[in-house]
Formats: C-alpha cells, structure tokens, sequence
C-alpha cells in the first residue's frame, strides 16, 4: 500500500477518486464540510471542515505525502503559507493560480498565444463618468467596446459552473442589467461564438515533464448542463493534434503536474478553449470502463509521483450520459434514490451505473452517470449505436423539462 495522498473536497469526483484508489490500494484522506458527502464512505479517513479552511488542509497534511483538489475554488492565498512550510500541492500553488478563475485563464491563453475567443472585462462596459455630462443628454447606462457586437456571452470569472454564472447578452439593455446587478470586476464577456460541435479532451503531466492524453471527445449540453459525452469523436488526425499540442503547451508552460480539462469550440472559427479545469472533469467519467487508465487513475498516479503512461481505448467507443435530476425530491421522499430507474438502467447491455448517492433531487443537479460501452468501429456506425443507446437511457431517465419527466 503506497502513502496516503489528501484531497480537498468530497463530492462525486472526489468519490470516483476513492474508488480509483481504492484499486490501486492508495490510501486518500478527504477533507469535506459534511460527514453525508459522497467521498466519506470509501475515504481512509476525514476532516470534516469546509474546503477552504486552511486550518483544516493544515491538519490534512499531517496526514499524506500530497494533496491534490476536487475543484478550483481555492483559496491559493491563505494555502500559501503551507506551501512555504513544505506542504506538496499537486498541482502546484503556482500554476493553479492562472486558472483559478476565468479572467486568469483568458489572459493566460493570451500570453501563450492559444485559440480562445474574443473577450472584454465587464468593466470595459462601463461608460467613463467624464462622459456623464457630455452634450446635454442623459448618459448610456453601457457601452459596447469597439469591435465587439451582439449577441454575445457574459460569465462570472469565479464560482460559476454548470451554467450558472452565465448570461446571454442580445443588446445594450441586457449589459446595463448585468451591469447593475452583479460586481462588475468578477465578470467578463467573451464574443458569442457560432460553433458546430463542443469538444473536450482530459490530459495530465507527470512530474517526469511526460504529458498523456485521453481521446478527444464530444459533449453535448442541455440547458448549459452537460448532458452526453461520445468518445472517441469522429475527427481528422490534424485536429486531434491541434488539441493534444495545446494541451501539452498549457501543462507544460505552467510546469503544471496533475488533471487538466480543456473544453473546446469547433467551428468555422477552427479549434477554440473555451474553458480550462484544473482536475477531472464530466467529459472524462465514461474512461473509468473504457480506458486502460482513467482519468481519476492519472490523477492518482501524478499526484503520487510516479510516471504515467498513454491510456489506451479498451473499446471502440463510449457513450457516457448524465443522469441529470427531472423532478423535486426531498430527501425524506422514499423515492428520492431513483432505485426502479436505477434497476432499469443497469440491466442495459454494456451499461454500467455509477449513483453519486446525493441527498434529495432538483431538477439538473447531477445525481449520477451511465456509461454505455459502444462495439462499432466506423465512426458513423458508432455514432448511430450511440444515439439509439441514448434513446434507450431516455426512456428510462427523461431530461428536465421533457414532456415524459414527471
């Protein structure tokens, strides 16, 4: 059994992770706010304190070798004294520090001269008060930079996921209200881009500067909620490079060691990131059936200090579907586990179900997922495998908002 490693946060990545460990008899320590947080039942042991109490993370650390995070809402300021101490951060303080934070990632793509999407700050929206009094007429509550045209796309530079912290724009009216109702400095505003497919692509780095790759996949969104994943995508060869060689500059720019997770654009306008993740991500759940290693096991294997290997597809594909909430549940409700939709999707061919065990349902919170090994070799064969498999996770598990959703 190798050293303990720690990780920050407990919720469903966090108990994919203690699974992963598990088979690889790596002992994890877990620091979460409650003792009912997925990660709990199969950690080695818990702190029990909220994720961004530093005096917590201080006891984590006399407890492993390393800690790695569950998500980037890091408090990179106060952890910083125990890095000075010696604590090891995998990955490090450091390079989380350009992409703890949307703003951060967009001025970090700029520097590397990597393909994102146009953006301004808020606050660039905000008329300069020298022009308040200008020619008699009453002020405009926004402004639209030079060269910049609607509709285009708002987000909050910290704290949003999963669609929230988004908005869309269609005119000067919407940008005044976005301006007046939140802080303008932690918002920024990217153009809207016009793309065919979404993509994404899990890569990690060891601490032997060797950088590994998953396959290059679609995701789909419902409601701005990722609904589907298809791995691998049907996709030339030079974009599957583009990608990989732009992961490869990110990690190794930032002599960053772990997970990291690029969402991409792909249309007219080629290969564009949209976001960055630094840790496992949803577009990644589907190769813990269909990869030699998966993503939670590249993150154990870096954080532990050993080398990684390319993973390898062990099937010709997967479908890999979030079971997103489609009703109110309260915990107390005796139907709140799901368990005859459960059943049912379990007794699917080559399906496999992983139930986060969250308490209570609302409608689009992530409860689980199911990922569904696909057998076709052509690429448009398994595409149309995986639609029909898709039809049939529906039936059986009906998105928010469709009619069969109670």
């Amino acid at each position: 059994m190798g050293p303990a490693i720690g990780i920050v946060g407990g919720g469903q990545l966090a108990w994919m992770l203690a699974e992963a460990a598990q088979r690889q008899q790596i002992p994890l320590q877990v620091q979460t706010p409650s003792s009912e947080d997925p990660a709990v039942s199969l950690a080695a042991g818990v702190v029990q304190a909220p994720v961004r109490d530093v005096a917590a993370t201080a006891e984590l650390a006399t407890r492993c070798s390393a800690i790695s995070f569950e998500n980037e809402w890091i408090d990179l300021e106060g952890l910083a004294p125990l890095a000075a101490q010696g604590v090891q951060f995998v990955p490090s303080l450091q390079a989380l520090q350009p992409l703890v934070c949307k703003r951060n990632q967009r001025e970090l793509l700029q520097r590397l001269n990597l393909p994102s999407p146009r953006w301004f700050p808020l606050t660039a929206a905000i008329p300069p008060k020298a022009n308040a009094a200008s020619a008699g007429r009453p002020a405009p509550a926004a402004v639209c930079p030079e060269g910049f045209s609607f509709p285009l796309m708002a987000k909050a530079a910290t704290g949003g996921y999963d669609g929230k912290g988004t908005a869309v724009l269609q005119g000067l009216d919407d940008l005044a209200a976005l301006i007046a109702r939140v802080d303008p400095a932690n918002w920024i505003v990217e153009e809207f881009v016009a793309f065919e497919q979404e993509l994404a692509l899990v890569a990690a780095r060891d601490r032997f500067g060797e950088v590994v790759c998953l396959p290059l996949v679609q995701t789909h969104q419902h409601q701005q909620v990722c609904d589907w994943v298809l791995a691998p995508v049907e996709a030339s060869h030079a974009l599957q490079q583009a990608a990989r060689n732009i992961a490869a500059s990110l990690l190794t720019s930032l002599d960053y060691v772990g997970v990291l997770s690029l969402e991409f654009f792909y249309g007219r306008s080629g290969l564009l990131i949209n976001e960055l993740a630094p840790r496992t991500h949803n577009s990644g759940h589907y190769s813990i059936e269909a990869s030699s290693s998966s993503q939670f096991d590249l993150q154990l294997l870096s954080v532990s200090g050993e080398r990684l290997e390319e993973p390898s597809l062990l099937v010709p594909g997967a479908l890999m579907v979030n079971l997103l909430g489609f009703e109110q549940r309260s915990a107390e409700d005796p139907a709140a586990d799901y368990s005859e939709q459960r059943q049912a999707l379990s007794a699917l061919p080559e399906a496999h179900l992983h139930w986060y065990g969250k308490r209570g349902s609302s409608l689009g919170r992530k409860l689980g997922h199911l990922t569904v090994l696909l057998r076709s070799s052509e690429p448009e064969q398994r595409r149309e495998e995986a639609m029909q498999r898709l039809q049939q996770v529906r039936e059986i598990w009906p998105l928010p908002g469709d009619p069969g959703a109670a």
